[in-house]
């Protein structure tokens, strides 16, 4: 499975990026997240479904010092990503 996730709120000067490259390496999860110029954060997650779904059942509540406002998901083909990776 393989999803992009976008969140909004008070997502990028929170540890948000390194916070979800955590969970995701700990779920057994690929892909990659960065900050967006317009101040969300996008976030690819490749796995595992039930691992995937954990990451963004994360990513709805961020790091303690976020705040997140929304969360957009939308479902890829998968393209056989390896390891993850904060860009």
């Amino acid at each position: 499975m393989r999803r992009r996730v976008h969140v909004a709120g008070r997502v990028q000067g929170v540890w948000f990026r390194e916070s979800c490259r955590d969970r995701a390496l700990a779920a057994g999860v690929a892909g990659w997240v960065r900050n967006l110029a317009d101040g969300r954060v996008e976030v690819v997650l490749e796995g595992p479904p039930a691992a995937v779904d954990e990451v963004i059942a994360w990513c709805r509540r961020g790091p303690r010092r976020a705040r997140v406002d929304g969360v957009n998901v939308a479902d890829e083909q998968p393209v056989g990503e390896r390891g993850f990776r904060v860009r």
